[in-house]
């Protein structure tokens, strides 16, 4: 994929929480960038750091009890974390929207769709009501929803579950704003409706040039939709690239038990899925070593001792991975090379 330019850039982001068992770790030096119209995928089983993460964004997360550790989220060149009130209200209604998991308890009951599509413009003196019910019953239209006019004086409890999500999509998108962060929108979805929504939003892309990140646990529908892909686990980023290689230049051991615990079309029907056998890493106590290393077949003696840093494999694939050390085992010509001696200075083992 060519470069486009950034639009959105996360720095060195530390998130926590504040709870009676102690801190939670939940994002820990977290680095990316969202580019103009690309549809960015942000994977990881549950627990990973990756809805925190995207709640970061728009500082969506209670604080307290959380709170930031260190970070910049960059937006236009001006650092979200140290706006006022006032500046994160436009960001939130003007700039970039946020699709929620379950539209079933995101939409308020008591209002009607049409009021809610329109709390968007509450504060706004430039456009008239008039202007703000036109563009409420044209996002409408944009997102799918026939009979509009009907929609707009219903309740939610008077609309299917697909129905809710396109008025989540259309609550996000009527400011158009360059970023629509998604996640996990299609969760309680079946998966007639899902496949809808996800053309819907790639669609929406085409048609209005709008980054969209995309937060799932789900990898179909990284493949389906993504352009460029970011691996989570244990609160960091693990591995990123462009979809083509995350599924088939894998180079991460975690990445690697994803893509061999799903179903796949060339397989046998005798065939048995390989889970990743353990348990994500405790939070409040996080390893010092990589968060992977007590799930990993690979793992060496470095692995629990030291972080791994960033091995760049191409432009825009990137690994943390002992494994792709120079010294290590699959890497050196020496069989024998230890990289907790080359961390320490030696060469042997």
């Amino acid at each position: 994929m060519s470069e486009r330019e950034k639009i959105l850039e996360i720095r060195n982001l530390v998130f926590s929480f504040r709870t009676y068992g102690g801190v939670v770790h939940a994002v820990r030096d977290v680095s990316f960038d969202v580019r103009r119209g690309e549809i960015l995928g942000i994977v990881g089983e549950s627990g990973c750091g990756k809805s925190v993460t995207a709640q970061c964004i728009l500082r969506l997360n209670p604080e307290p009890p959380g709170f930031f550790e260190n970070g910049e989220i960059l937006y236009g060149g001006s650092d979200i974390l140290k706006m006022k009130k006032k500046e994160l209200r436009n960001i939130r209604t003007r700039e970039i929207g946020f699709v929620f998991q379950d539209p079933m308890t995101s939409l308020n009951p008591t209002m009607r769709i049409g009021d809610q599509i329109e709390e968007v413009f509450l504060s706004r003196t430039d456009i008239s009501k008039k202007e703000v019910k036109e563009r409420a019953l044209g996002i409408m239209r944009l997102v799918g929803i026939s009979d509009v006019e009907r929609r707009y004086k219903q309740y939610p409890h008077e609309l299917s579950g697909g129905m809710k999500q396109r008025i989540m999509i259309a609550i996000a998108l009527v400011s158009e704003p360059s970023v629509i962060i998604c996640d996990e929108p299609t969760t309680s979805l079946d998966v007639t409706i899902e496949a809808q929504i996800l053309d819907l939003l790639m669609d929406l892309r085409e048609r209005l040039g709008t980054s969209v990140i995309m937060i799932t646990h789900d990898l179909g529908v990284i493949a389906k939709m993504c352009d460029r892909v970011i691996v989570m686990y244990g609160g960091k980023i693990v591995e990123t690239g462009d979809v083509r290689e995350i599924f088939y230049e894998t180079k991460h051991p975690y990445t690697m038990g994803l893509m061999k615990s799903i179903a796949r079309l060339d397989m046998d029907k005798n065939d048995v899925l390989t889970p990743i056998e353990g348990t994500p890493p405790d939070l409040f106590s996080p390893p010092r070593g990589c968060p992977f290393a007590a799930r990993c077949d690979e793992a060496m003696e470095v692995c629990h001792r030291y972080m791994p840093g960033e091995t760049v494999l191409s432009s825009g694939h990137m690994t943390r991975c002992w494994l792709m050390h120079e010294y290590a085992r699959y890497n050196s010509a020496d069989k024998g090379a230890d990289p907790i001696s080359a961390l320490n200075g030696g060469g042997g083992r």
